[in-house]
């Protein structure tokens, strides 16, 4: 058993922001911080495009930002939240550089600011295309310093403790000595990041399996807007499932093209902003076009574009296109849309709280109003900063006698350490059956036909689980595959009940093509 004053589930921007604040106002309180990998692995690493602030006041404005993100959120947007986090970018930028983070500069000592799909203004601050392992860089180099924190990497959080809608904490798995822990908290905080396993051809590391929503679904948190789902259009082709390497936005807004096998620019029949167009009419119009063509993928061209320039921006992906027999000076990119980001999520008000009391959640595995139907490109990393900051203040600021004691005779039927083993080939079997399901019935373009039939299998799958849980000890791949199979529910029920069409969601009557 563990006891802590806060439990973060999660080793993100959002979970590590919040731990040091919280650390630094409460030195002498504990924070425990849960990930189920190494504290290093999260979607924050993964992140190459950078953070979308206004640092250049003379040509961008707060209110350029927000219109582009009312923009591309496609009228479904908190307005009110869409200015809280916009405004407040700059601050949270400071302290990620009093941390130690490091962003590109120009000659003139000026950040170095790149243009995305749907910004109107370059405005995203980055450090080269590896922006997000800067950051968790050095924000964990931080964290370690920290006296009250400790870190359990490998600990995989199975279910939260709660009773009468009060969190008291979660049940953990140590996947070293295959151990089951209770660890109570007065609060908890869910940052685990996306769901894109779900789909398993992702940018998302395999971490990503959308456990945080699953766990907060099983004890009835609120869960809004699964049905908007980003689908970064640009992944590189290469016929591997499983983790996509990213071809980062700003390639596109540094200039490449966007183009047929037959070398047909094709985003000038859909939308007059060409490859600038936001993600989900770029990766709707790649879909379409795959469909009509019966192609694999289409392609980004980048050979016309000054490659000493391109090189020194995109370091990453210039070498790992070369490693694997893609030379960008003459080649083009092979590339493809795969799962990137979910819009919707554990539902939080202002101060991150989710309907569950004492449980707050933050960064992906939430849903804030940002968004919208839609994400606007740097816009995540953001979101995570100026709310891990506000659930920060909040907490900190609140009256000692609303603190929850935690409890510790709350009964679970997790721990079964005589029951036979599970076997994985059985769940390796059911996962790719489920992502095959996802990305075919539930995927960039849906109806309503498709999407019955995948929430009769989802449902199956999910009461087949139950019944192995009954009569087997559960690993990690057990319980994870019971989150997406969870989450897949929660997508297939949320688009059957939306009608219109917005944003990353777009359904249609059944079409042949």
């Amino acid at each position: 058993m563990i006891q802590t004053n806060y439990l973060i589930i999660g080793s993100g921007v959002a979970g590590l922001t919040f731990a040091l604040k919280i650390a630094a106002r409460f030195p002498e309180k504990k924070i425990t911080i849960v990930t189920k990998s190494n504290a290093e692995e999260s979607n924050t690493k993964y992140a190459q495009g950078g953070i979308a602030i206004v640092t250049n006041k003379l040509e961008d404005s707060y209110e350029k930002h927000i219109q582009d993100t009312l923009i591309c959120g496609d009228g479904l947007c908190d307005e009110s939240v869409v200015r809280k986090v916009i405004t407040e970018g700059p601050k949270r930028l400071q302290e990620l550089i009093n941390w130690g983070a490091q962003f590109d500069k120009n000659a003139q000592g000026h950040f170095d600011l790149g243009k995305e799909g749907g910004h109107s203004q370059n405005r995203v601050v980055h450090h080269k295309d590896q922006t997000g392992f800067e950051i968790e860089r050095a924000i964990l180099q931080q964290v370690y310093l920290q006296d009250n924190i400790t870190v359990l990497d490998h600990h995989f959080a199975i279910d939260l403790i709660a009773e009468n809608n009060h969190c008291f904490g979660a049940i953990i798995l140590n996947q070293k000595d295959k151990t089951i822990l209770h660890c109570y908290a007065n609060y908890t905080l869910l940052a685990t990041g996306g769901i894109g396993n779900v789909y398993g051809h992702t940018t998302n590391p395999v971490i990503a399996t959308g456990d945080g929503i699953a766990m907060a679904y099983r004890i009835q948190a609120n869960i809004k807007e699964m049905e908007f789902i980003q689908f970064h259009p640009t992944a590189l082709f290469h016929n591997v499932l499983g983790t996509q390497f990213l071809i980062s936005e700003a390639v596109r807004g540094f200039g490449a093209y966007l183009k047929t096998k037959n070398g047909y620019r094709f985003m000038q029949d859909y939308d007059e902003r060409l490859e600038l167009a936001s993600r989900d009419i770029i990766s709707q119009s790649i879909d379409l076009e795959l469909k009509k063509s019966g192609e694999s993928c289409v392609y980004l061209d980048c050979t016309h574009l000054d490659m000493t320039t391109f090189t020194a921006h995109f370091p990453t992906i210039f070498e790992h296109c070369k490693s694997i027999g893609i030379d960008i000076t003459k080649d083009w990119i092979p590339v493809v849309p795969a799962q990137h980001y979910l819009c919707g999520g554990i539902q939080v008000d202002t101060h991150g709280k989710t309907s569950v009391q004492h449980l707050f959640a933050c960064g992906e595995s939430s849903r804030t109003g940002l968004h919208g139907a839609n994400r606007l490109a740097s816009n995540s990393l953001l979101e995570a900063l100026v709310f891990s900051n506000t659930i920060f203040d909040y907490l900190s600021n609140l009256d000692e006698k609303d603190t929850l004691e935690p409890k510790t005779n709350l009964k679970s039927s997790i721990q079964k350490d005589r029951l036979p083993l599970i076997i994985n080939s059985v769940l390796s079997q059911m996962k790719s059956e489920l992502q095959l399901l996802m990305r075919s019935n539930a995927g960039i373009v849906r109806n309503n036909h498709d999407l019955k039939k995948a929430k009769h299998q989802l449902n199956s799958w999910l009461k087949e689980l139950q019944d192995l849980e009954d009569n087997y000890q559960g690993n990690t791949a057990f319980f994870e595959l019971k989150n997406m199979i969870t989450i897949g529910i929660l997508i297939v029920q949320h688009s059957l009940l939306r009608d219109q069409n917005h944003g990353g969601f777009f359904k249609i009557k059944k079409a042949k093509y």
